[in-house]
């Protein structure tokens, strides 16, 4: 063995012990810290010969990369839409790489049951029944990814071919309807050889709106003449947070035939408040499902999940067929399920937080970023050089520059925020305007943390070089 690998598992029990002190010292900087750094980055160092081990890695980490990183975790961290850790799934997050478990398959470990528990809260959580199956995944780009693999395949049984033996030129022509999709979802049916032409934006409602006329709707699924066809709904879209009317959407199979896809990456979330829960009701009926986790649940990077109703479909997508892994059974491991094989347990820190939290825990996370999010848009409303550009609706606030909203200056006052240190929100555009997007989901957040977030907008967009 290495000298210096030899030495560092003689000194393991000190070595974590530093990383545990300078973690916590760093976990306890979030409020102080800059919430983001736009300086500029060291140039790479050659690769070392010889290794200083790990206590000389932290230091030089320490040093040289570690006043660079973002307080992404942190609670005035409103850019994208972006959760923290909460303590319990950082705990389980250690642990995770502690335990080293490869959750490809269920032998030889209670990796496997545990994952599959914390899949059943997440199931009650978010009110899907038990004919939806799911698996963990790294994020909601590949959760819709996987999704759509298996309403790819359902395409296939409904025309009579197998996608999975033949390939998606079998299919021929594919009609994918979707009112205000993600981008991941135009990514997904490009990985997926269904091509991004293969996406058909059906009209929204009227009014400010990113919800998708179901009237429009039906008349398109009507035009395709009985030909089957995959409908992707929101529930949540990330400018707005806007809901499709999934009940609505899923009645429409009575009269078309369609595979319904539920992109519920965050806004599934309302699900576990009753003053919001009616924004998702009908998400059981749906085929498919996509929830992210490391948004709302706010656990740690990465982490998602996946449901389906057709995880028959799923084995035959995505079954890795070797003599050494073994034929999937009537309870198929997770390697059978999703693109990956090898994997870490990302289930771990889902279940320390359930765990910990429980469902009320994780209900007064949702509420209160409602109602920050909701301060942040009245003040915003009131502020003579700012305006709304939607209601808001959930947990983001959507807002621009009262006068002269271009993308010059828009993204000027992004990144005066910025570098304030004192905020981060993201530019979009919404209905042909620039705006910027601030997004409620770290467990930290507080009243405090909205009203600095809003004096450091309100007092850069009077800046004269915007």
């Amino acid at each position: 063995m290495d000298p210096v690998l030899s030495a560092d598992l003689d000194r393991l029990p000190e070595l974590l012990q530093a990383a545990r002190d300078f973690a916590v010292q760093e976990v306890s900087g979030l409020d102080s810290r800059p919430v983001a750094r736009l300086g500029k980055t060291p140039a790479p160092d050659p690769l070392p010969d010889g290794g200083a081990g790990a206590e000389g890695a932290l230091a030089r980490f320490a040093d040289r990369w570690a006043p660079g990183f973002s307080g992404s975790a942190g609670p005035r961290y409103l850019g994208f839409v972006t959760g923290g850790a909460t303590p319990a799934s950082l705990t389980g997050d250690w642990l995770t790489s502690a335990y080293d478990q490869n959750v490809s398959g269920a032998a030889g470990s209670f990796a496997s049951a545990l994952e599959h528990e914390t899949l059943g809260w997440l199931r009650e959580l978010f009110g899907l029944g038990e004919e939806h199956h799911g698996a963990f995944v790294s994020g909601a780009t590949v959760s819709n990814t996987v999704g759509l693999a298996v309403a790819r395949e359902w395409l296939g049984e409904r025309r009579g071919v197998s996608v999975t033996d033949d390939g998606v030129g079998a299919l021929g022509p594919v009609d994918v309807l979707s009112g205000s999709p993600h981008s991941s979802v135009t990514k997904a049916l490009s990985v997926l050889g269904l091509g991004r032409g293969s996406l058909r934006r059906v009209p929204v409602l009227p009014g400010n709106r990113e919800a998708v006329d179901v009237e429009r709707l039906d008349a398109a699924l009507g035009a395709l003449d009985g030909r089957p066809a995959v409908v992707v709904a929101n529930a949540g879209t990330v400018n707005t947070v806007d809901f499709d009317d999934l009940r609505a959407v899923a009645a429409l199979r009575e009269r078309h035939d369609f595979w319904l896809h539920v992109d519920a990456a965050f806004g599934g979330f309302a699900a576990l408040s009753p003053e919001y829960s009616s924004l998702v009701a009908g998400l059981d009926e749906a085929d498919s499902v996509c929830v992210d986790l490391h948004k709302w649940l706010n656990v740690p990077y990465d982490a998602a999940v996946q449901f389906t109703r057709r995880q028959d479909l799923q084995v035959r997508v995505f079954h890795n067929a070797s003599p050494y892994l073994g034929l999937p059974g009537g309870d198929p491991d997770f390697l059978h399920l999703t693109p990956e094989n090898s994997r870490r347990l990302r289930a771990l820190p889902a279940w320390f937080s359930l765990a910990a939290y429980g469902r009320e825990g994780h209900r007064e996370i949702v509420e209160r970023n409602v109602a920050l999010a909701r301060r942040l848009g009245e003040r915003i409303a009131r502020a003579p050089g700012l305006r709304l550009l939607a209601p808001v609706r959930l947990n983001v606030v959507c807002f621009t520059l009262a006068d002269d909203p271009t993308e010059r200056r828009v993204q000027a006052l992004a990144d005066a925020v910025a570098a304030s240190g004192e905020a981060f929100v993201t530019p979009t555009c919404y209905d042909g305007t620039h705006g910027l997007r601030a997004a409620f989901s770290n467990w930290r957040t507080s009243e405090a943390d909205t009203d600095r977030v809003f004096a450091a907008v309100e007092r850069h967009c009077a800046e004269p070089r915007l």
